[in-house]
């Protein structure tokens, strides 16, 4: 089913690119870059201590494929406040349109109404895309492991870098975490759901956070809805937690993150 659900977004995502890159050529795009250095989403995400509180990357997330519409009236500007005033490290927007209803035009945005760094999250298979998150004003990109052979990862990572950008690099399983290893990722993201069943596991990240060396910054990902889970990530050696559908779905999300980073802090 992943392979068959990573294909259809691909896929699409292909030619979306593609007539992308016919109205805004990868060239006129580089010109509109403000140069900086890599690593402030990065910093942002990197817990200070083992006892210290996780840090909290917080989504604004319309819809997903296997859960439907979760909030498609969201104002990704005013939640994208909302998660900076309530201590939010990073904000994530998932700016795929075609199964995620999103749009990339919401990086530019937010971008100037908070000042915490930006994940763009797309199904990035071309590095125009990363070029175009560069232009927009993202802090940082989405890289699947699972989309990616070892050598496209090694690509994609250098050109982020180049152009001032993170990547986090996600996996689901051992195979995955090795791959993006090797190819350099230091900004991790371990996801509890497995796109093959699109069931969520969140022992996913607890068994393989051990495998993360100490010099990268591991962030849980998926599943992550109660204090109770947070809990126990703070007794591993997790970074910082992504979490989306918890506040897309509360009727008060500023109470929702009052409680999730009470339970970051412990």
């Amino acid at each position: 089913m992943a392979l068959d659900f990573l294909a259809r977004i691909a896929d699409d995502s292909r030619r979306r690119v593609e007539s992308l890159k016919l109205r805004s050529p990868a060239h006129v795009l580089r010109g509109r870059i403000v140069a900086h250095p890599a690593g402030r989403l990065e910093r942002a995400l990197r817990r200070g201590a083992p006892r210290g509180a996780l840090r909290l990357l917080c989504e604004v997330k319309r819809a997903s494929p296997s859960k439907g519409d979760l909030n498609v009236s969201v104002d990704p500007v005013a939640m994208a406040q909302l998660y900076e005033k309530g201590g939010a490290d990073g904000v994530s927007l998932v700016t795929e349109p075609s199964h995620f209803r999103g749009d990339p035009a919401w990086v530019e945005a937010v971008r100037p109404r908070i000042s915490i760094p930006i994940l763009m999250k797309d199904f990035v298979i071309d590095p125009y895309q990363i070029v175009d998150a560069a232009a927009r004003g993202a802090d940082g990109v989405l890289l699947l492991a699972a989309l990616s052979s070892q050598v496209q990862l090694q690509r994609y990572l250098n050109e982020a870098r180049l152009l001032g950008l993170d990547a986090l690099v996600e996996v689901h399983d051992r195979a995955e975490l090795q791959r993006a290893l090797a190819a350099g990722a230091t900004l991790l993201g371990i996801n509890n759901r497995d796109l093959r069943t699109f069931e969520v596991r969140l022992e996913t990240a607890i068994e393989l956070l051990p495998e993360v060396p100490p010099w990268v910054t591991a962030v849980a990902e998926s599943g992550l809805s109660t204090p109770e889970d947070l809990a126990r990530l703070r007794a591993t050696r997790c970074d910082a937690v992504l979490i989306g559908e918890a506040f897309m779905t509360s009727p008060d999300p500023a109470a929702t993150l009052e409680r999730m980073r009470a339970a970051a802090r412990g």
